[in-house]
């Protein structure tokens, strides 16, 4: 069975806020590619892409621990601990 989870419609738009933000991001860098910008300019804006994907990801994991892993540790599954050990280990 496939996990799913429900966010709050403030979740959801500050989640998609920032993906739209990355998404033009990338955009930005393809036009850069397209236009022969020196590569020097593009390494730094893959570098700030890079920031905030890591920062989109360490909201979600704020969120996962205040909401799905609290809830499932709740419920005396234990399994949730494993998962989020490993969620960590590809974080590294």
């Amino acid at each position: 069975m496939k996990k799913i989870t429900v966010r709050t419609p403030e979740d959801k738009k500050l989640l998609i806020n920032r993906l739209n933000r990355i998404a033009g991001q990338i955009e930005g860098i393809k036009k850069m590619v397209e236009d022969n910008i020196y590569c020097d300019d593009i390494l730094i804006q893959l570098s700030a892409v890079n920031k905030s994907i890591k920062s989109l990801a360490n909201v979600m994991i704020y969120k996962h621990m205040k909401s799905c892993v609290v809830k499932e540790i709740k419920l005396g599954n234990e399994d949730v601990i494993n998962e989020i050990t490993n969620l960590f280990r590809r974080f590294q």
